[in-house]
């Protein structure tokens, strides 16, 4: 007589033949050559890459990582229903078309990308539910479990989405298929900087980058009560000492909330789930970029008696807003100024693409940026996994988060708007308790933009707690500023440049910067590299670089500039813009140099001392020693220097003479009309500067109006639209010059001195 086995020995050969089958494929998949390698890509797990918990915000002490080797198959966009045969093997979460995930080619919106793996529920989560939790795909997704096709279609490319699959599951092996179409950047999703081309290095490219298809970020398995929590929202209130939260859940339930701070409790309260609750938090520690300090808190779901759901989450204490100081609108945290510097921050990488290789790689850019003094970072047209926000929260940098936009030259309908605005507010719930993120960039340079205006309202409304920027760079590309939001946002490459506060808006900077270097042995395409302004060496681009971090020091913050966005973290594919390389194998510029610069930025007062220029007629003359007998004149329509005396003609007097006037765009700085030229005024063109008539419009009225600041023994004259350029004389020629810059009359020997005037009687009474 046949014994039968016991069911627990029968499950676990079952689990054993499956792990071994699993194993076994593992061991036969490799990955693809990667066109550039990181310090992490040989580090990657085969069978469970990512295994950290990905949703740091709301954590359950159960769960399953279903990251690793599952089998993958490509079809004509057209097949909808799972395919019988699985002919490749592919590395989850990493995108079809990167190195690492083993598939490494094109994938167009022609093609459905099909993932198949099979799982077992452990013995442990008997009588639960069970959600298959995904980070992120791209862009549309399916399941089906056990050949049941199980909940709706999921649209969107950059959110966290789940499914209850427990009515699909059976005893044992279970297999789940995940099918996925991806249009990429022919379609009329939010799309990013995705552009179709191919998946090996090649010239070109510009400031679009490979596609990213399918599964992108860590897909999950967790056990849940029927009754459980869907979100956690934790908002803090400073006026109040207050942290408003709010449970979502599933079912009618007490939700009861434990904030501790190191161990210690420091508040519990309770309420009906989806209600808000006020938790008072004494003598709260605030979150800030120096002091990044988080409370633990605990969410205990429960009917009656019996807790049904547990989980865990933090929570920071900070306020952001724009108010007046120093009589200009300015961003504040905790109530405070607080100059925001930051980089533009892509999120690629040359093995994974959409995906960093490990936890570690996905830290060490933002490690980077607190090492070299930044507080601040701006998620560019991309979103990134849950564990990134989480660096972000811990570190201590403030984020500037963008809604990935549309293809640039899209005029989006009805249906593109609304899918487009429904993902919007589904990044901003996911996100919505993380203290760093304070900024939502709605739309950028005009790519598919539509109802700026609109757009920015209903993001504020649907989140109070965050300033928002209608339109990051209205001065650049066809924008159109919505006229609303908190900052006005322009970009100037190279700038720094200038973006003046309203009455109602702070000025920033969104983009700024791209100089280039690149690095032999660290190309995407050696050769093929490219930047706003190429510096070919490293000396050159930390000068250059400290340069620009001198100009918002000395003039762009006194003019009420609240935050810049340096272009950019890393280098991207044929971009050579970065502070490191696309292999972040070479960081490229100076880190303590730029770490002081930073710190001595975001130190800057917010208005520079009072400076009188008296107006009416006058001569200005040089104190260079050596050449303080030189005088500021125009010659064929061109300003120089030129010796003045009693000896010299009627002419070189009247030519070394000026009407000084108060600023023809700004009447609290100055131009400088000539005595025998009337109606004709300096003003800077190319860098040059020139006596010209005035045309009347706005862009001479700048280029003709410049600040004064306090000097030794003198005056300086910064431009009014490049605050930080100042007049100087070089080779007795008159040249608006950068500090830093890289033209001969930039140089940096006699610099101040060569800035530095004195406003002298006039020759020519």
């Amino acid at each position: 007589m046949r014994q039968r086995l016991p069911a627990l020995i029968v499950l676990l050969l079952a689990f054993g033949l499956l792990l071994g089958t699993r194993n076994a494929q593992a061991a036969d998949w490799q990955p693809k050559p990667a066109p550039m390698t990181t310090p992490w890509t040989d580090q990657v797990p085969v069978d469970q890459p990512l295994p950290e918990y990905p949703r740091p915000q709301m954590t359950r002490a159960q769960w399953q990582n279903l990251n690793g080797i599952w089998d993958f198959e490509v079809t004509p966009s057209s097949t909808t229903t799972p395919p019988q045969a699985f002919s490749e093997q592919i590395r989850v979460p990493f995108v079809a078309e990167s190195a690492l995930s083993g598939i490494q080619r094109r994938i167009t919106g022609d093609d459905r990308l099909w993932y198949r793996r099979t799982f077992t529920v452990p013995a442990g989560w008997s009588g639960q539910r069970v959600q298959l939790n995904f980070g992120a795909v791209d862009y549309r997704t399916d399941i089906w479990v056990n050949g049941k096709k199980v909940g709706a279609t999921h649209d969107g490319g950059y959110d966290a989405f789940s499914y209850d699959i427990t009515d699909a599951l059976a005893k044992g092996a279970n297999t789940l298929v995940v099918g996925v179409w991806d249009p990429g950047n022919a379609g009329t999703q939010a799309v990013g900087k995705q552009e179709l081309q191919g998946v090996q290095p090649e010239t070109g490219g510009g400031i679009f980058y490979t596609s990213a298809s399918g599964i992108w970020q860590t897909v999950w398995l967790e056990p849940v009560n029927a009754t459980h929590v869907t979100k956690v929202d934790l908002v803090p209130d400073l006026p109040s000492s207050t942290l408003k939260v709010k449970v979502g859940t599933t079912k009618n339930a007490t939700s009861v909330v434990t904030v501790s701070a190191g161990g210690v409790k420091v508040v519990s309260a309770s309420a009906a789930a989806g209600q808000q609750m006020s938790l008072k938090i004494p003598k709260p520690r605030l979150w800030t970029p120096d002091s990044p300090f988080l409370y633990d808190v605990k969410i205990e779901l429960k009917t009656g008696q019996k807790t049904v759901d547990t989980v865990g989450s933090y929570a920071g204490m900070r306020s952001i807003a724009v108010k007046p100081v120093d009589g200009k609108q300015r961003i504040v945290l905790n109530g405070k100024f607080l100059f925001q510097s930051g980089t533009l921050d892509q999120g690629y990488w040359p093995d994974g693409i959409y995906t960093a290789p490990t936890d570690a790689a996905l830290k060490s850019d933002l490690t980077l940026l607190k090492s070299t003094g930044f507080n601040m970072v701006r998620k560019h047209i991309k979103v990134e996994p849950q564990r990134w926000y989480y660096w972000a929260d811990k570190l201590g940098l403030m984020v500037w988060q963008d809604m990935p936009s549309m293809r640039p030259d899209y005029q989006p309908d009805a249906a593109a708007k609304a899918q487009w605005e429904k993902e919007f507010k589904a990044l901003i719930d996911q996100h919505r308790s993380s203290p760093s993120v304070v900024l939502w960039v709605a739309q950028n340079e005009g790519w598919g933009q539509h109802d700026q205006a609109a757009v920015a309202d209903m993001v504020k409304k649907y989140d109070p707690s965050r300033l928002v920027d209608n339109m990051s760079g209205v001065n650049c590309c066809g924008a159109v500023d919505g006229g609303n939001g908190d900052v006005i946002d322009n970009h100037n490459y190279t700038g720094p440049g200038v973006a003046r506060p309203t009455a109602t808006r702070a000025g920033v900077v969104g983009e700024f910067g791209g100089l280039g270097l690149k690095v032999a042995g660290h190309e995407w395409f050696p050769g093929g590299g490219f930047s706003y302004e190429d510096q070919g060496t490293a000396d050159r681009l930390n000068r250059r670089l400290i340069g620009l971090w001198t100009q918002m020091r000395t003039s762009g913050v006194a003019t009420g500039l609240s935050a810049s966005v340096y272009t950019e973290t890393t280098d991207v594919e044929n971009e050579v813009n970065g502070l490191a390389t696309y292999d972040r194998q070479v960081v490229k510029v100076d880190v303590p140099r730029l770490r002081q610069a930073n710190e001595q930025l975001i130190a800057a007062p917010t208005s520079n001392p009072a400076v009188s220029v008296p107006t009416g007629r006058h001569s200005i003359r040089a104190t260079t020693p050596g050449f303080d007998n030189r005088y500021i004149r125009h010659a064929d329509g061109l300003g120089y220097t030129a010796v003045v005396d009693a000896a010299a003609s009627d002419l070189l007097k009247q030519d070394a003479t000026w009407t000084i006037v108060p600023g023809l765009i700004d009447s609290s700085c100055y131009s400088f009309e000539s005595v025998n030229y009337p109606g004709e005024y300096l003003r800077h063109q190319a860098f040059r500067v020139k006596r010209n008539p005035s045309d009347g419009s706005a862009l001479f009225k700048a280029d003709a109006t410049f600040c004064a600041e306090q000097a030794d023994g003198g005056v300086k004259f910064s431009a009014y639209n490049y605050p930080g350029q100042y007049l100087r004389h070089y080779n007795a020629e008159l040249w608006l010059a950068t500090p830093g810059g890289n033209a001969a009359y930039d140089a940096d020997p006699s610099f101040d001195a060569d800035t530095t005037w004195a406003i002298e009687a006039p020759w020519a009474p």
